[in-house]
């Protein structure tokens, strides 16, 4: 079975690729939260290899 792991955006910002949803810190991403998001696009926003330069969401 393969475990759904939970991410949090740490700090505000937008999804380029998302059509500019905004998440808010706090927020659970993605939303909804049953959306398919690509392992790839996880490691981006989890590391600083992204537009703003830092991690913008943790797995909680």
């Amino acid at each position: 079975m393969i475990e759904k792991k939970t991410y949090q955006a740490i700090v505000d910002f937008k999804d380029l690729q998302d059509k500019g949803k905004v998440y808010r810190k706090g927020d659970t991403f993605p939303k909804p939260g049953n959306k398919k998001v690509e392992k790839e696009r996880l490691e981006e926003l989890l590391s600083t290899e992204n537009k703003p330069g830092k991690p913008v969401i943790k797995e909680i």
